[in-house]
This record gives structure tokens, C-alpha cells and sequence, in this order.
């Protein structure tokens, strides 16, 4: 297995990235950075060469948004754009697919969301109601899908259907490129009290009539290819973890250094240093197994990578829970103030121990595939 330390290219492009990340800050405007980030490469830094990304995988991406998330700009559509529908576009995509997606999509003219959640299915693949039937040679999509980000912004929507077996009558999931303004495509955006950028939609397809080329990969190929787009998908949403309770971590040893009180800088006294201490450790140990997680991805091992980046995304969650929660008390009243910009992180930093996947159902896939315990369901 490759080295899980940076090496020197991993460690120039964190310092590049840092920069720009530096250059626009917690209050950023997500269209220009977008387009900045895009215009230097690092969008598609995980895509193929020969479609205009930089021949790079996962882990080259999720240095990308740990790093932008460091410096209080994380881009939550690299996620999806670039991490999920990229890559699973470009290992399964046809050719037409990959000439017409992933040029844009590794230069950030164009962006793809994704949908597989639904509103009594959660991300439960097999429970999945989004169904596709053959029409002639055309599919139609009937189905909901809910907590969809950046629907509103993306020239396509990635769904996760599902398909009947022709030999076993039995139901498999399947992707579908779903454009924008395709008939019977209907969205509507949830009120959330999360401050994000990018807003969340529940999305409605009522016979939405898609052409043949418009089912991604083989349509035998059921969870294979879902997977690959959901183990980038974990991996990411650690780097983003990562990179938000480095930013709140930073802000409160800034703090700890200056204020002094009773002659003293308070991060001289161990109840302040210790409890930012340990939030760096467990930063630090959440960040290898996402290293180890994108290394295993990118070499083929998608077993490996499976187990390691459903554990990075747990360790990364709770570690960007505890780094911001540490990181406000540090601050006293003033890390709840909008001047310090940690309080909405409180919330923001629940996001990764719910979404994709929750922490509950990652213990239970360790607990039945890596254990080999049995099942309570």
C-alpha cells in the first residue's frame, strides 16, 4: 500500500490551495472561488487527462477541500461534481458521456448533483422507490428523491434509480443523467436552518422521459458502479470534515494565545490547551484513514476502500464535532458572536456525522462486514 505521508507533489499542492483558501476566506463568494479554483486545475484534479482534468484520484481531490475547508471555504459541490458524478462517469460513463460530461465538469463550466436519498428509503440502496421502465428504447423515471444539494445550480442531476431484472424480476439500482429542465423533473427547495451555500431540494420525477444514453454504465452492473461513486462520496465528506475542524481549531489557538486574563494568556492553563490538544490529535488520526481510504480508491481496491472510507467519514465526523465544540467554549461568549465565525459551525459540524451516511449505519456495516457480527435487521 502506497505511503499515507503527503509526498512532495501532495504537499505542494496543500500549500497552493491553502493560498487560495487564504485569498478568500470565511466570508467567500462560492461562483468566484468556484471559478478560481477551476481556472488553477484543482476541480478537476481527480479526472482524466484526456478529458481535461488533472490525472489525479481521490486523493488528490480530497486535499483539494480539506485544504479549502482549513481556511474557512470549503466547496461542498466538489462532492458531488467532481468526486461522485466525475468519477463515476468516468469509469462507467460511454464515451459520448465522457466527451459531453467530463470536460466541464473538470473545468467547473458545468456541474452535476446527485440524487439517491428519498424520504422512506434515507440512502438505503435496496429500498430505493425511484423506479425506470422501458419505453421503446427510452426510460421513464418515476420517483422522489429529498436532501439534494446544489440541484438549483447543476446542468444535470445524477439519479439513483432502479431497474427490473429481466432474468430474476427482482429490482437494481441504476444511474440515470437527469438534465435540468427535463419534463416531469420538478424541484422544490427545503427550508433549512443550516446556514450553507448550497441549498437542499426535494426533487420530483413524474415519468421523466430520458433517452437510452442517459443510463450510465451497464445496467447489469448494479451496485458496482454505485459504489464507486459512494466510497469517493465518504472520503470527500471526511476531507470536508477535516478541513472544518481545522479552520474552528485554528481560530481558537489564535484566541488562546492572545487572551490573556489574570496576567496569563488562557492556553498557558491545560483545562484550555489540553481539550484543543486532543482535538488536533483526533484531526490528525482522522485525516490518515482518510488518506488510507482515497489511496485504496485510487488503487482499484474497492473492498479496501469501502471499509476505510465509511471509518474516515465516521473518525472525521466526530473529530469536526468535538474540534468545533472545543473551539467555541475556548472563545467563551465571543465564539457564538458572527466577528469569530464559529457559531454556525455548530450546526454545520453535525452534517458530517448525518450526511451521506450516519454514523449509526457505519457502525453496523463495521460491525457485520469488518467484525463479522450478525445482523439486528
Amino acid at each position: 500500500m502506497p505511503s499515507t505521508i503527503d509526498s512532495e507533489e501532495h504537499t505542494a499542492l496543500r500549500k497552493a490551495v491553502a493560498a487560495l483558501g487564504k485569498r478568500h476566506g470565511r466570508t467567500y463568494d462560492r461562483e468566484q472561488l468556484w471559478s478560481e479554483a477551476a481556472k488553477l486545475g484543482y476541480l478537476g484534479v481527480n479526472l482524466p487527462e484526456a478529458y481535461g482534468g488533472g490525472g489525479g484520484g481521490i486523493s488528490e481531490l480530497s486535499i483539494v477541500l480539506e485544504e479549502l475547508g482549513a481556511a474557512g471555504c470549503p466547496l461542498l459541490m466538489m462532492v458531488v461534481s467532481p468526486a461522485i458524478c466525475g468519477t463515476v462517469i468516468a469509469r462507467f460513463g460511454m464515451d459520448a458521456q465522457k466527451q459531453e460530461w467530463l470536460p466541464g465538469l473538470a473545468d467547473g463550466t458545468r456541474t452535476m448533483a446527485f440524487g439517491i436519498t428519498e424520504p422512506d428509503a434515507g440512502s438505503n440502496s435496496h429500498r430505493i422507490t425511484t423506479t425506470a421502465r422501458k419505453d421503446g428504447t427510452d426510460w421513464l423515471l418515476t420517483g422522489r428523491k429529498v436532501f439534494i444539494s446544489g440541484v438549483d445550480i447543476a446542468d444535470a442531476t445524477l439519479i439513483v434509480g432502479r431497474t427490473e431484472d429481466a432474468r430474476t424480476g427482482r429490482l437494481k439500482p441504476c444511474l440515470f443523467i437527469v438534465p435540468r429542465d427535463a419534463p416531469g423533473f420538478t424541484r422544490r427547495q427545503i427550508d433549512m436552518e443550516l446556514g450553507a451555500v448550497e441549498k437542499q431540494f426535494e426533487l420530483t420525477l413524474d415519468d421523466v422521459r430520458l433517452p437510452a444514453d442517459a443510463l450510465v454504465g451497464d445496467e447489469d452492473a448494479g451496485l458496482l458502479q454505485l459504489f464507486a461513486g459512494l466510497n469517493p462520496e465518504r472520503i470527500m465528506t471526511a476531507a470536508f470534515a477535516i478541513g472544518m475542524g481545522r479552520y474552528a481549531l485554528s481560530k481558537a489557538v489564535e484566541y488562546a494565545r492572545d487572551r490573556t486574563v489574570w496576567n496569563a494568556p488562557i492556553g498557558a492553563h491545560q483545562a484550555i490547551a489540553h481539550p484543543l490538544a486532543q482535538a488536533h490529535i483526533d484531526l490528525e488520526l482522522a485525516r490518515l484513514m482518510m488518506q488510507k481510504a482515497a489511496h485504496l480508491y485510487d488503487a482499484g481496491d474497492d473492498v479496501g476502500a469501502g471499509e476505510a472510507a465509511n471509518m474516515a467519514k465516521y473518525a472525521a465526523g466526530e473529530a469536526c464535532v468535538k474540534a468545533v465544540d472545543q473551539s467555541v467554549h475556548t472563545l467563551g461568549g465571543n465564539g457564538l458572536t458572527r466577528e469569530f465565525g464559529l457559531a454556525s459551525l455548530i450546526t454545520a459540524a453535525r452534517v458530517a456525522r448525518i450526511a451521506p451516511v450516519s454514523r449509526e449505519m457505519i457502525l453496523n456495516y463495521v460491525s457485520h462486514q469488518t467484525l463479522g457480527l450478525p445482523k439486528s435487521y
